[in-house]
């Protein structure tokens, strides 16, 4: 077993086993099943490339193999940072079908977070493109592998630098038959392993590593991909990043690989990109979040594209808000089924033949019947259906502790298994209605922003006194970060520094405040804390006078 993995229960990992929910398969041995019946099917489009199942097969079979030759090995940790392409479908299905764990990170991270992870799960190898951009990943590869301690490999998607390793020529070089199946079989893991780690959206300074087995996220994906109507006819139009949990398993990429279904990898987010692909595949489902919605109701896409096929349009990471669910509904003739849940487990899913009390206004219900759910007050004690409290879970595909994290797990799951997913909600029945966050988290679209990580930073400029960073409204993303400062004497700060000082730190973009409001003090409690609050009233206060005065 990983060390610094915390295991289920021995009772509840055996109901689990005796309720059918692990089936003892690994990632592999679904995929392997997949290319046996769906053959000459298109499991991938990628620009005008077409992959059927059988190809898809064979490629990734070759790359798993050439990459246990360069010197991976089971249980072996690697940073997986590829963009939504072929080769991150390649390499990601490689790695897990020779027991090497990815942790999945994403595009937008820079030099700060890819060392955090590097080192934390001390990884050995990192997956990244050339470039994105005007952005070169290998230079950044190149200082992370200068400043951490046992990253030995560097592959790139594209041309490598010096002491890098090109995956295009693992995927072109032969492999003997006898050797590949004779080093697959070696290799195949336990379907108790860890099989990968998402990362946290959580409130602390960096992510945190979310360990999730074979076993329960061959569950996490077939259950939801069962209760989003996934099902061989599927087109699966992938917009938001594959490396998220929400697009590659919840239901996602691998809940269409399953039942045989197609993945149409968009090459871009842009309305245009995105219903060019749809209306040219044919998408029966597309997974979107409130920024790309917003655009999408508020454009003439519905008119301009022949969207017959489209059966479902998914939302995940913020809450949809009703009036916007009835009009994708409306506009574009399809289902707007809302996902709630976390990467650490627990996934909501509005059904697709739900009342509108539910389909519109609800988070949904858990997916699976052995989801328990609690509601509870600030003393732990479940509260009356209806009243608001915080959301408690466990089951069979949400972690019982974060990767090597005894101290922050003591605080995130209570004495008996329960994680606590630190939202407010109120339950009806099975039903979970969202009414905001216990802690306090920027949620920007969906990508998530630590206020801690943040603040921090900002206080290591030398004209910042004190900074205090809360969410204010936006129409697009439902929420943007304000940093409120207090400068030393005699300082002037400009938002425009504000967001160079924070790029001079290398951290992902969207993390960085889109409002500066210097003041003078800041609203305290009776026992010195900062009222973040009243801050939050206050920027609510002026960004909806300033929008009664456009």
């Amino acid at each position: 077993m990983l060390e610094g993995f915390t295991p289920w229960p021995a009772g509840l990992a055996r109901r689990y086993r005796d309720k059918g929910y692990w089936e003892g398969l690994t990632l592999s041995r679904v995929l392997d099943a997949s290319v046996e019946r769906f053959g000459d099917r298109e499991a991938l489009v990628f620009g005008a490339q077409r992959i059927t199942y059988r190809d898809l097969g064979m490629r990734v079979d070759r790359l798993a193999y050439h990459l246990a030759k360069a010197g991976l090995k089971p249980s072996d940790r690697v940073v997986l940072q590829l963009p939504n392409t072929l080769e991150f479908v390649y390499v990601f299905l490689a790695l897990t079908k020779i027991g090497v764990i990815p942790v999945m990170a994403l595009r937008a991270h820079r030099l700060t977070e890819i060392r955090h992870f590097v080192g934390h799960s001390g990884a050995v190898g990192y997956f990244i493109p050339e470039s994105v951009g005007d952005f070169d990943y290998r230079e950044m590869a190149d200082e992370v592998r200068g400043r951490a301690r046992g990253l030995e490999y560097v592959f790139v998607a594209g041309t490598p630098a010096a002491g890098q390793i090109a995956l295009g020529d693992m995927l072109e070089a032969p492999v003997d038959a006898a050797d590949l199946r004779r080093l697959l079989d070696e290799r195949h893991p336990d379907p108790g392993d860890v099989a990968l780690m998402l990362l946290s959206g959580g409130t602390t300074a960096l992510p945190k590593l979310i360990p999730r087995t074979h076993d329960d996220y061959v569950y996490n994906f077939k259950q939801s991909g069962r209760v989003a109507g996934i099902d061989g006819d599927t087109v699966y139009l992938a917009v938001l990043p594959l490396a998220h949990n929400y697009s590659l398993g919840s239901p996602g990429m691998m809940a269409t690989l399953e039942q045989g279904g197609t993945v149409a990898i968009a090459t871009g987010t842009d309305t245009e990109t995105v219903f060019t692909l749809a209306e040219a595949e044919g998408a029966t489902v597309i997974a979107a979040a409130i920024p790309l919605i917003t655009k999408w109701v508020n454009s003439d896409a519905a008119r301009r594209y022949d969207l017959g096929a489209l059966k479902v349009v998914q939302n995940g990471g913020a809450r949809l808000a009703p009036e916007l669910r009835r009009r994708l509904r409306d506009m574009f003739g399809c289902v707007p089924q809302e996902i709630y849940g976390t990467a650490e487990g627990l996934l909501n899913m509005v059904r697709l033949d739900d009342a509108d009390e539910f389909l519109l206004h609800s988070s949904g219900a858990p997916m699976c019947p052995d989801d328990e759910i609690k509601v509870l007050d600030d003393d732990d004690n479940e509260v009356a259906e209806g009243d608001a409290g915080e959301l408690v879970v466990r089951g069979p595909y949400t972690i019982q502790g974060y990767y090597k994290a005894p101290d922050i797990n003591a605080a995130a799951f209570t004495d008996d298994g329960f994680y606590r997913m630190g939202d407010i909600v109120r339950r009806r029945g099975r039903y979970i209605f969202t009414e905001g966050r216990r802690k306090d988290l920027i949620n920007r679209g969906g990508e998530k922003i630590s206020c801690d990580e943040v603040e921090s930073l900002i206080l290591t400029n030398d004209k910042v006194d004190s900074v205090c960073l809360v969410a204010m409204p936006d129409e697009i993303f439902g929420e943007k970060a304000c940093a409120f400062v207090i400068l030393k004497a005699g300082q002037e700060w400009s938002l425009k520094d504000l967001g160079e000082f924070l790029m001079s730190k290398k951290i992902a973009k969207f993390k960085l405040p889109e409002r500066l409001e210097v003041v003078d003090e800041f609203p305290i409690s009776p026992v010195g804390k900062i009222l973040r609050r009243e801050l939050r009233q206050r920027i609510e206060a002026k960004v909806a006078a300033e929008r009664g005065n456009d």
